[in-house]
């Protein structure tokens, strides 16, 4: 594991850090705004009082804190690979540029101690297929740590997910909503397992879970800024007309997600680009006060209102 100087002094000196992943770089959004978008997630963290911990693997080491240039070249480079947790001992035995899914930021956060993390929309069950079920899923089972997102991503079956994540023990809480967000569109139907406000609400919940010695992650789902949201009926005429193209075109396994995603982009004219880049921003921004918060309940055992 490598960490970035700003990373490494975090860590020493006990600072709040968010973590962030490199796959929505790589292959979530197009060039220049998913270099654009990664910048400026990690200016709005340090902003909000957190240190910024973008996450990928080059040659083979997990790098957790990257410079202006790796940044670039997850942005850039085609050759740059999708991995989630199942692939990184080959990532690490062959050496490879690796960007790293919300299953394996998760697992290189947590093993780096980090406790915050903030993400897009995380994987789940895909419709058509309950058998293909994202690792995103048991990773989050299993490892504590909070993940700030707006939901599963629109192109999953968000009920199936929604239930895969009370099966697996995940708490899912709802930052001033009482339903799951469904990542374009703040409102799913499917209800959270608690409301909450307040970025220190979130810090005491995680506090009561270590010490309740529980092993899942804590979901915190935050919806799209109200202004950038896209209507359910809108989305989901485009998700048939991508889904059946895909079918079309046998698009299968871990290429179907960023191909649905790119095609609705296109059916939009951009509109989801518009709204992915704006819940990214505003779930960073969650994330640092989340992590501030967190710093303070657990170093400190003072409680702040953010």
């Amino acid at each position: 594991m490598k960490f970035n100087e700003e990373v490494a002094d975090a860590l020493a000196s006990k600072k709040p850090i968010v973590a962030l992943e490199s796959t929505v770089i790589a292959h979530g959004l197009p060039f220049p705004q998913n270099f654009e978008t990664a910048q400026n997630l990690e200016k709005i963290v340090r902003e909000n009082g957190a240190i910024p911990a973008t996450i990928a693997v080059f040659d083979g080491e997990f790098c957790v804190g990257l410079n202006e240039n790796q940044i670039k070249r997850l942005a850039t480079d085609k050759d740059i690979r999708k991995i989630s947790r199942r692939d990184l001992p080959i990532a690490v035995g062959k050496k490879l540029n690796c960007a790293t899914t919300v299953a394996a930021t998760s697992f290189i956060a947590h093993a780096a101690g980090i406790k915050v993390f903030a993400t897009g929309g995380i994987g789940g069950v895909h419709h058509g297929y309950p058998q293909d079920i994202s690792a995103d899923l048991p990773e989050l089972a299993n490892t504590p740590i909070i993940v700030v997102c707006s939901g599963a991503k629109i192109v999953l079956d968000l009920p199936a997910t929604r239930e895969w994540l009370e099966t697996g023990g995940v708490c899912v809480l709802g930052f001033g909503c009482d339903e799951m967000p469904a990542f374009y569109s703040r409102k799913s139907g499917l209800l959270v397992d608690e409301r909450v406000e307040t970025a220190s609400e979130v810090a005491r919940i995680a506090q009561a879970r270590d010490e309740l010695n529980l092993q899942n992650a804590i979901l915190l789902t935050v919806p799209v800024p109200e202004n950038f949201e896209i209507s359910a009926a809108e989305l989901e005429e485009m998700l048939n007309k991508s889904l059946a193209l895909a079918d079309e075109k046998e698009v299968r396994g871990k290429e179907i997600t960023p191909f649905l995603l790119a095609q609705m982009a296109l059916m939009s004219a951009g509109k989801t680009l518009v709204a992915n880049i704006a819940l990214l921003e505003n779930n960073a921004r969650i994330a640092a006060q989340v992590a501030v918060n967190m710093n303070e309940v657990f170093l400190k055992g003072i409680y702040t209102i953010a």
